[in-house]
């Protein structure tokens, strides 16, 4: 192997190291939440900002890591992220109480966002044109085995340990990943276009995450606010869009590069990642609980369950990547989303009676379509950019996808906790009973049901793009 090359893959095992540790602790915190509900004794909507604050954290601040880098280099802004993501690790660890663990997941959330805006620009930088494809689709095994080992690890963590240890696995890879990071990566990649940081849109950053705020806080409690507060929140949001919408268009360097939005292959390729997120992250929440409340496993067998959708995008995505450098993306994202659909449509059908066998079949069937889409997404969209808009761009892929995840987290507390009060008769979660089990299951139902309808809607706009 010539040095070029040797080169390239070195960076290319610390790209996939940020990805492997920022999907692997989304993976662990997901099987721990109903623990973490339990030993702080609070209610779905308030153990779910565990995992929304660092979603939270990631979408708003992904775009303005995307132009710092762009202005820095990429390289300084991801080794920069790892550093960071392993102090709020640390801090998790170390958490007294609720608040402080959800302080430490926002440190966590900055720091891979920094790694997110940054690691597909740098594998765009490294590899020439006609490996982009194949590279991003070998990134996908990162992905995949982050999303694998993260619910069986969880699982065996809490069942012999405790959720606190599930912070303590990722910290010698990422403390390691920094420090070669800052030998191979600080001074060999670009340093960026040398901008000026004050014509960075600041402004239209602090819109941006008010913005991104009030969506989260009114989908996760909007249900317990009277109607006259309600009307008033929504009033103040659509007065936000409108001023955040007059103030980027006035902007030389706008927070959101909504002119990037007028090609036709980015806004197909941000929309539909942005709901095949809201559709993996819904069916992601609810079914540890599904499994923990309903059939009553233990947290290592839920986190075995769990990995047959890593397990599928461990297999299927590099064949994906491959796929797209032959045909394109167009068949490959419509397909993804399709097999999605038909995977969630199964999904509804489990009840008291299911094995583990029928959830992991469908889950694979979940894996297969979200494989078949993400790789030919995203690779779809690089391939054509300018290296000009190269950071911001992936940066905006980064947050659509992340918008997506926050979506389908809040969407799956806020829709799913509204039917199981109803279908209970005013019962919250935290004070569930085996008696309860047909008002879970109606509530579950009803929430695929919907989360069927963004599959649906994500497959249709995937047909139109060239």
């Amino acid at each position: 192997m010539d040095k070029g090359a040797l080169y390239r893959w070195t960076v290319f095992l610390l790209v996939a190291t940020g990805v492997f540790l920022s999907t692997m602790d989304s993976s662990m915190i997901n099987i721990a939440l109903p623990t973490i509900m339990r030993s702080f004794s609070t209610t779905l909507a308030v153990s779910e900002w565990v995992v929304l604050i660092y979603l939270l954290t990631i979408t708003v601040s992904l775009l303005m890591w995307g132009h710092l880098a762009d202005c820095f280099g990429q390289g300084k802004i991801y080794i920069l992220g790892m550093m960071v993501f392993t102090l709020g690790s640390a801090g998790c660890y170390f958490s007294p109480f609720l608040s402080f663990l959800i302080f430490c997941r926002f440190i966590q959330g900055l720091g891979a966002a920094m790694m997110m805006s940054s690691g597909p620009a740098i594998i765009k930088i490294v590899f020439p044109k006609d490996q982009l494809g194949r590279s991003l689709g070998l990134l996908g095994i990162a992905t995949s085995v982050g999303l694998m080992t993260g619910p069986a690890i969880s699982g065996f963590l809490i069942r012999f340990y405790t959720w606190r240890a599930i912070f303590l696995v990722t910290i010698p890879i990422s403390f390691l990943a920094f420090v070669l990071g800052w030998h191979f990566m600080k001074k060999s990649l670009p340093g960026g276009a040398k901008k000026s940081a004050v014509s960075f849109d600041w402004y239209g950053g602090m819109l941006w995450t008010v913005l991104m705020s009030c969506v989260v806080i009114f989908m996760s409690h909007g249900k317990d606010l009277a109607l006259y507060y309600k009307i008033f929140g929504l009033l103040g949001f659509v007065g936000i869009i409108i001023i955040f919408w007059k103030t980027e268009t006035k902007q030389k360097d706008p927070f959101v590069p909504y002119l990037l939005l007028k090609r036709k292959y980015l806004a197909i390729a941000s929309i539909t990642v942005a709901l095949s997120f809201i559709v993996l992250f819904i069916i992601l929440i609810l079914m540890p609980f599904f499994m923990d409340f309903v059939l009553g496993y233990p947290a290592d067998k839920i986190g075995y369950v769990m990995m047959a959708v890593p397990l599928t995008l461990f297999v299927v995505s590099p064949f994906s990547g491959w796929l797209f450098d032959q045909i394109g993306a167009r068949f490959l994202t419509t397909s993804g989303l399709v097999l999605c659909l038909v995977a969630i449509l199964f999904l509804c059908l489990l009840d008291q009676q299911s094995t583990p066998i029928d959830i992991a079949w469908r889950l694979v069937l979940l894996g297969t379509g979200q494989s078949l889409f993400l790789s030919p997404n995203t690779a779809s969209v690089l391939a054509r950019i300018e290296r000009r808009y190269t950071g911001v761009t992936s940066g905006m892929l980064a947050t659509a996808r992340n918008v997506g995840m926050l979506l389908g987290v809040a969407i799956a507390g806020m829709v799913f906790s509204a039917f199981f009060y109803y279908f209970s008769g005013g019962h919250d979660l935290k004070e569930f009973s085996s008696s309860q089990n047909p008002a879970f299951l109606l509530a579950f139902q009803t929430t695929l049901m919907i989360c069927a309808v963004l599959a649906v809607i994500g497959g249709i706009v995937s047909v139109m793009r060239e």
